[in-house]
């Protein structure tokens, strides 16, 4: 059994989260092989496709009634956040793109681009700085979430209650998708990642897979070494 097997097979989600949202799946996609890179014609590309769909979405739709966006709003509800205050990623990209999505390096462009266009919040963290298997739970109040403000490292709990994606090292993700860890984020160097895309109704199975399946298309398209597979993980699962 390959790493990339053993790390999805190993992955987990606490049936506390699926008390709070029955319908939520998570797709997991571990992907090897990935040539380091920055921001190139590829990630531009899919960038300006992004932004020309989100605008023709919000035309025709104010952004909280987007439905993907209206569900997860709901979810935040649900465990105690202001979903006017607290934006999930989706929701937070999406107005971004209004003006212009962020050029961050060639994996975070990529990603951040099939997140918009799919309607789908859609994390991922580098797997030579991830320590185990990732596992969602929901936060007693003392996990430590490290982060960077004004340059400065900071220490800051997440909040009882709170959906919170972690490795064996302590917590990568707060508030289900809100907000990154800088420990595992994707660099200009990284060559392996984890890739997390959150689900809730009406987004089907069939919509989470296809996001997945053109994730995997444009990194093979980056080089014939990429190698990816991927686990969808719900309340049967």
């Amino acid at each position: 059994m390959s790493s990339s097997t053993t790390l999805l097979q190993a992955a987990r989600i606490a049936p506390e989260i699926f008390a709070l949202r029955p319908d939520y799946r998570a797709l997991l996609m571990v992907v090897d092989g990935i040539p380091p890179g920055a921001s190139d014609s590829t990630s531009e590309a899919m960038l300006k496709e992004a932004e020309t769909s989100a605008k023709t979405l919000m035309a025709a739709t104010p952004v909280t009634q987007i439905p993907h966006i209206s569900a997860w709003r709901e979810a935040y509800k649900a465990f105690g956040v202001k979903p006017n205050k607290v934006r999930n990623s989706l929701e937070s990209l999406t107005r971004r793109a209004q003006d212009g999505l962020p050029r961050v390096n060639r994996l975070t462009d990529i990603y951040n681009a099939i997140s918009v266009k799919y309607q789908i919040p859609l994390g991922g963290e580098d797997l030579d700085k991830y320590d185990g298997a990732p596992f969602l739970t929901r936060a007693v109040g003392s996990e430590q979430f490290r982060v960077f403000s004004a340059g400065e490292p900071q220490v800051e709990n997440a909040a009882p209650g709170e959906p919170i994606w972690c490795d064996d090292a302590g917590v990568t993700c707060r508030r289900w998708n809100w907000r990154q860890g800088p420990r595992t984020a994707l660099s200009d160097k990284s060559t392996r990642a984890l890739f997390i895309f959150d689900a809730l109704q009406p987004l089907s199975d069939n919509e989470l897979i296809q996001a997945a399946e053109e994730l995997s298309r444009v990194l093979k398209g980056l080089s014939s070494e990429v190698q990816t597979s991927y686990r969808i993980i719900d309340q049967q699962a």
